[in-house]
C-alpha cells in the first residue's frame, strides 16, 4: 500500500471538513481531504427535481443568526431565498375530538388546547434556560437530566393529553429524536445551542426563515473546487478511513486508498462513525457509548407539475400525528416550474419507513399527501433520502446523545488525542446539529492546530 505525504488530513467532506481544510490551505498549510463517499457535501444533499430546479435533501434551512454559514455563502457568491409559508395550514392530528382530528387553519399553531401547549413550552424554556451552553456536563442538576430519558420526562410532566401527543412530534421536528433515544439533558442542550425554542421553530426571523437558492449541497461543492483549483489541496473521494496511527512524531491515516502520513489530522465525522476508526494509541475516552443514537430522519419529496395547494389557499405545511409523513413543507425551487412538497418522516416513525420496500414507501407517502391535499394530481417525481441507514452518516441531523452521553463524553468532545482533532457539528456548543455548527467547529479545529503546532 503507498503512502503519501501531507501536513495534514482532513477525513470527511462535508462542511467541518472542508471548513477546516480551507483555512489550513489559506494558511499554506499542505492539505489532503479523505472522503468516504463518492461526493463531497457530508450531510447536505442536494437532489435535481427539474432541469433547473434542486431541492435539499439534507441539511436546508438557515437565519439571520447564522452568521458563519452567511459570511461563508457570501465569499462562495450563494443567494438565500425565503422559506415560503404563505397560506393556510393542515393538520391531521387525530385527537378524541373529532372536529380537531382533520383541520385547516391560518399560522402554524396546531388545534390542541393552548394552555397544554403553552405549559410544555414554559416546561422545555426553564430546562433550556438552565443549560450551561459552553459546558453543558456542568449544568445544574446534570447528572439526574443525563441519565433521564426526553419520554420519561415527558412521563412525568405532561398531564394533558395534546401535550403528550404533540410532544414527539416536535421533537422529531427539531431534532429528528425519539424522546426515548435521547437524555432530557441532550434535548435541552440542542435547543439552548440553536438559539431556544422560537428562533428554532421559526420561519420568518427564525431558523428555518430561508434556505440556499440552488440548494445548500452547493457549499461544499464550491469550497472543494476552491480547495483543489486555487489552494492546491486534494479532496479524494471514494476513501474510507479504517485507522489513525500515531508514532510521536507524526500521524498515519489508514484508507481504503493508502495510507497518509501528516503532522495531524482532523476527524470531521460524526461520533458513530469516528468512534468505529481503529486508533493507535487507543482514545482515552470513546467518541460515542451504546446509548449513542442515529438522528432519525428520512426525507420524502413528491414532486408535481406546480405548486397547486398554494392555488387552494394552502401553504404546503402539515402536521399530522401519524406516518410517514409527520410533517410536510413547501420546498419547491424558486427558478423551477414544479411544485416540491417535502414530507418529513422522524422519530421511530424514520425506522419503521425506512424498513419498508420502495413501492411500498411511495404508496403510504403519495396517499397521505393526497389526503392532506385532496387536490394533488399523482406526482410526476417520488425521491426518498433515508439517513438513518445512510453508511456514511450514521443518521442526520446529529447524532442524538443518549443517557449519560454527556457526563461521559462531553468534557472530552473538543479535547485533541495528541495529533488527532475533532470537528463536526456535534463537537459545537453553538449551533449543535446545524449546518452553523458544522462550520462553526471547523473554524475551532483550526485554531487549536495553529495554536498548538
Amino acid at each position: 500500500m503507498s503512502s503519501h505525504p501531507t501536513s495534514a488530513v482532513v477525513v470527511g467532506a462535508g462542511l467541518a471538513g472542508l471548513t477546516a481544510a480551507t483555512a489550513l490551505a489559506a494558511r499554506g498549510v499542505e492539505v489532503t481531504v479523505l472522503e468516504a463517499r463518492e461526493r463531497v457535501g457530508g450531510r447536505t444533499h442536494g437532489r435535481q427535481v427539474a432541469p433547473t430546479g434542486w431541492v435539499d435533501a439534507g441539511a436546508a434551512y438557515l437565519g439571520d443568526r447564522h452568521t458563519e454559514l452567511l459570511a461563508l455563502m457570501a465569499e462562495l457568491d450563494l443567494k438565500t431565498t425565503p422559506t415560503t409559508m404563505l397560506g393556510a395550514s393542515r393538520f391531521a392530528l387525530g385527537t378524541a375530538d373529532s372536529a380537531r382530528a382533520d383541520a385547516t387553519r391560518n399560522g402554524r399553531f396546531p388545534p390542541l388546547n393552548a394552555v397544554a401547549l403553552g405549559d410544555l413550552f414554559e416546561l422545555l424554556d426553564e430546562l433550556t434556560a438552565a443549560v450551561r451552553p459552553e459546558a453543558p456536563w456542568l449544568t445544574p442538576d446534570a447528572e439526574r437530566l443525563d441519565a433521564l430519558t426526553a419520554a420519561e420526562w415527558a412521563e412525568q410532566q405532561l398531564t394533558h393529553p395534546d401535550a403528550r401527543l404533540f410532544f414527539p412530534l416536535f421533537l422529531g421536528e427539531m431534532m429528528a429524536a425519539d424522546p426515548a433515544a435521547v437524555s432530557v439533558l441532550h434535548m435541552a442542550c440542542y435547543l439552548r445551542s440553536g438559539g431556544g425554542i422560537r428562533y428554532l421553530n421559526a420561519f420568518e426571523g427564525g431558523a428555518q426563515q430561508d434556505r440556499i437558492a440552488g440548494g445548500a449541497h452547493q457549499v461544499c461543492e464550491r469550497l472543494a473546487e476552491r480547495l483543489t483549483q486555487r489552494l492546491g489541496a486534494r479532496v479524494l473521494l471514494g476513501e474510507t478511513v479504517r485507522a489513525v496511527h500515531q508514532d510521536g512524531g507524526s500521524v498515519t491515516v489508514h484508507s481504503a486508498g493508502g495510507e497518509y502520513r501528516a503532522q495531524v489530522a482532523v476527524m470531521a465525522l460524526p461520533p458513530l462513525l469516528a468512534n468505529a476508526v481503529d486508533y493507535r494509541p487507543g482514545l482515552p475516552v470513546p467518541r460515542a457509548s451504546g446509548a449513542t443514537a442515529r438522528g432519525c430522519a428520512v426525507k420524502v419529496h413528491l414532486v408535481y407539475p406546480a405548486p397547486i395547494w398554494r392555488e387552494h389557499g394552502l401553504s404546503g405545511w402539515s402536521v399530522n400525528a401519524e406516518g410517514p409523513l409527520l410533517s410536510t413543507v413547501d420546498d419547491s425551487p424558486a427558478e423551477a416550474e414544479v411544485g416540491v412538497l417535502t414530507g418529513f418522516v422522524t422519530g421511530a416513525e424514520a425506522h419503521r419507513f425506512a424498513a419498508l420496500d420502495p413501492q411500498r414507501q411511495r404508496d403510504s407517502a403519495v396517499e397521505q399527501a393526497a389526503r392532506l391535499f385532496p387536490m394533488l394530481p399523482e406526482p410526476i417525481g417520488f425521491h426518498v433520502t433515508d439517513w438513518v441507514n445512510e453508511q456514511y452518516s450514521q443518521g442526520c441531523y446529529a447524532a442524538l446523545f443518549g443517557p449519560g452521553d454527556w457526563l461521559r463524553h462531553g468534557p472530552t468532545l473538543t479535547t485533541p488525542h495528541q495529533r488527532v482533532y475533532w470537528a463536526g457539528t456535534e463537537t459545537s456548543t453553538e449551533y449543535f446539529g446545524l449546518m452553523e455548527g458544522a462550520i462553526r467547529s471547523g473554524h475551532r479545529v483550526v485554531e487549536q492546530i495553529l495554536d498548538r503546532h
